[in-house]
This record gives structure tokens, sequence and C-alpha cells, in this order.
């Protein structure tokens, strides 16, 4: 896809999506982390709906690691995959509180350290609380970018090199939130809203889809 269309996709998403921003609900950076971390292969309102009562009462790595492994399960229990979940909010608050007095660490590769936490939640955190320009890369934005045509790769990883490489500077921060809404409400996996969609010109899949309705008549 070259620049002009590239620009124009993100363009037309930011003025049907508005000022896009983050829908999980957080304190402070400690609990975003802990909230990104949930959040695989979650849904965001899931996850939201464990945390309002947990982070009344956890603030920091300190009171995680107080609370405990056992009493956490009962407040993250409704997340899928809660107890490896658990377990890894656990140990990563006892590492920050040993190595980093219970501060999150800014470098990626100290990020990605961390029990739980891997390229893609290291790079929503540096996107949303660092204001560091980074594109994550989940199931939504992968699909969509594929779908567009804006990548034709096979991994999360090769995904978001090639976004971060072609997005324009003014679009870097924005581009994963705007990719993700669109892949959450629009473009969505089962049966995408292509009537609803404002950018189905640069779509590759819908030409695609399209052409073998065609061959096949």
């Amino acid at each position: 896809m070259d620049k002009i269309s590239i620009n124009f996709v993100y363009r037309t998403l930011a003025k049907k999506i508005g000022e896009p921003k983050t829908e999980l609900n957080y304190r402070n950076p400690y609990t975003f982390l802990v909230s990104v971390v949930l959040s695989a292969q979650a849904t965001d309102k899931s996850v939201n709906n464990a945390t309002r009562d947990l982070f009344k009462i956890v603030k920091t790595p300190r009171d995680m690691v107080d609370l405990g492994e056992r009493k956490l399960k009962t407040y993250i229990k409704t997340i899928g995959l809660y107890n490896s979940k658990a377990k890894n909010v656990i140990n990563l608050s006892k590492i920050l509180i040993k190595d980093y007095q219970s501060k999150i660490p800014s470098d990626f590769k100290d990020l990605t350290s961390l029990p739980g936490v891997g390229n893609k939640t290291a790079s929503v955190y540096q996107n949303e609380i660092l204001d560091i320009p980074r594109i994550a890369v989940d199931t939504h934005v992968y699909r969509v970018s594929n779908r567009l045509g804006l990548t034709k790769t096979k991994t999360a990883d090769q995904t978001q090199e090639i976004l971060e490489q072609i997005t324009p500077k003014r679009w870097l921060k924005t581009a994963h939130h705007l990719l993700i809404l669109h892949g959450r409400y629009t473009c969505k996996s089962q049966k995408p809203i292509c009537d609803e969609c404002v950018i189905t010109k640069q779509c590759l899949y819908l030409k695609n889809e399209k052409n073998k309705k065609n061959i096949s008549s």
C-alpha cells in the first residue's frame, strides 16, 4: 500500500473514531501494566469487571504481594487463564519491589523480562504510559492490517515491525488504538460489518471476496 493510501486509512479511521484511547481502566502505571497482563486472550470489558474491586485495595506492587496469589485469584477468576495470570502478576510484583524500587522499568528489554510481559504488553505500556510511539499487535491489529493490505505477515512481531516502518510519524502514537477499535467493532473476525466500514476502497480482503463471488457466479 502506498503512502497516500496509508495516510488515508489512518485519517479516515481517526475521523470516525475520534481521539482513540485505551478501554482498560487503571489508576496508575502499575495498575495499567497489571491490566494489560490480565487482558491477554481476554476482553477489556472482562478485565475491567475483574479489576473494579481489585484496584480499590491494590495500587502498588507491595499491595499485590500482600494480597497474595490465592486471594488475587478470587478477583480475577472470571478471566481466562486466571491461574497462570495470577502467578505472573504476583511474581512480576515481587521483581518490581526487589529490583526496581516498586517502579516500572522503561526499557523495553527490562519490561519483557517481567513474568507475563511479552512484546505486545511492553509495547502497549510504552505507548500508553511513557508516550513512546509503538504499534502493539494483538489479534485485531493483526487481522485488520493484513486484511487491508498494510502488511502481509504470518506473525504479530513481523506485523509490528512493518507497521512501525510504514506508518507516518503523525499516526504512530494512535495507530494501535485506531486499528484495534476498528477490528473490535467493525472489521470483526467473523462476519465483518463491511457495510459500515469507512475504508472499504483500501480493503484487499473485500476486493478478494468480491472476486471470489464473481468467479463462482
